[in-house]
């Protein structure tokens, strides 16, 4: 029998053998309503994509939704795990709800999360100035008790903090942490985790998931290899958990399974290019010219052009799209119509905006 705050065994290979998983964004009407209809579309368009399962609550589903008199946390995770069961998949689908906050706003979250279904807790550290590494240790030990934990190293650039090397290897021995996402955007603190995980006792329990949008396909073909106490140690990046995979789903799944092929063999240089083309499309959507004001809206952007959103509309009405990125990402589709999958969705969206 599986304990009920467990990764079933066939969940945990699939997080094991590496998955797409795109943060799912939140859909709003032109009053900054919840727009259910494309809510759920949203839902629905992952999970045909091939996707191996969807994050809810992050920061692309946008951190209002916990705003007293908002109200959305639960609502929105709620209707992607209907739709879930609706889908009605033959694939392993992990479900990962977004926790944030201090210890008794993480517990209330991941208890929501629990009681919805969901698998695991994308557990954020951001916003925590005032909490030591030990408190915060304390707080993961404390939700990996309710449900199975995804760490998160955020770039300080957008609220997180850096932390020791001496942090992840106390992370790391942490039971129910089942991966962590690496999102710093910076190759020193990257391996600082990869390593602290290859010299824990779980090493083999634990998978290295990429949040690094400036360097995605780099880091999925990615083997670290460190000498343990006189052994060799390996872990691969083995998938990722992206905000950038909201968008070009299908085709950022197709690419996985493709890289996974290559891990296999020599690694053509094509795939540095390939790498590059990601990235400037990263660019474009996530604005890292304006410090990522328009990360969200960029987002929200491409799947408006899709179709399957309205409009750009966020929560906070000072998040827009900045100057030029609506002619950056313009030019991404110009220059890369390999990397878009805008047939996929042209194919299938009268059918995922059906009622």
């Amino acid at each position: 029998m599986i304990e009920a705050n467990r990764l079933s065994p066939e969940k945990a290979k699939a997080l094991a053998e590496g998955l797409v998983i795109p943060a799912h964004p939140l859909a709003l009407d032109s009053n900054r309503k919840l727009d259910e209809r494309r809510q759920r579309a949203l839902s629905r368009y992952y999970a045909a994509s091939g996707a191996g399962g969807i994050a809810v609550g992050v920061h692309s589903t946008q951190f209002e939704i916990r705003d007293k008199g908002i109200d959305l946390y639960e609502p929105v995770l709620r209707l992607a795990a209907e739709e879930t069961e609706r889908a009605k998949l033959d694939r392993p689908y992990i479900m990962v709800a977004g926790v944030c906050g201090p210890t008794e706003q993480a517990v209330n979250e991941a208890q929501i999360a629990r009681n919805l279904g969901y698998d695991a807790a994308l557990l954020s550290m951001g916003g925590l100035a005032d909490m030591s590494e030990q408190d915060i240790l304390k707080r993961t030990e404390v939700i990996a008790d309710i449900m199975p934990v995804i760490g998160f190293y955020l770039q300080p650039s957008v609220g997180g903090k850096i932390f020791s090397f001496d942090f992840w290897c106390q992370f790391a021995e942490i039971p129910n942490v089942v991966a962590i996402k690496m999102a710093p955007f910076n190759r020193y603190q990257t391996i600082d985790v990869a390593r602290a995980v290859c010299y824990s006792s779980r090493r083999d329990e634990i998978s290295l998931y990429t949040g690094n949008d400036d360097n995605i396909i780099n880091d999925l073909l990615t083997t670290y290899r460190f000498n343990v106490d006189g052994k060799v140690v390996e872990k691969p990046m083995i998938g990722g958990l992206l905000g950038h995979w909201a968008v070009w789903t299908r085709k950022a799944v197709e690419q996985l399974e493709e890289i996974k092929q290559a891990r296999s063999g020599a690694i053509s240089p094509e795939w540095l290019t390939r790498n590059v083309e990601v990235t400037d499309c990263n660019a474009a959507f996530f604005d890292p010219a304006h410090q990522f004001h328009g990360c969200i809206p960029g987002i929200h952007e491409v799947l408006r052009r899709q179709g399957l959103l309205e409009g750009t509309w966020c929560l906070n009405p000072n998040e827009t799209l900045s100057p030029g990125q609506s002619e950056e990402i313009d030019r991404v589709y110009r220059d890369y119509p390999h990397l878009n999958d805008d047939e996929f969705v042209r194919q299938h969206l009268e059918q995922w905006l059906a009622d």
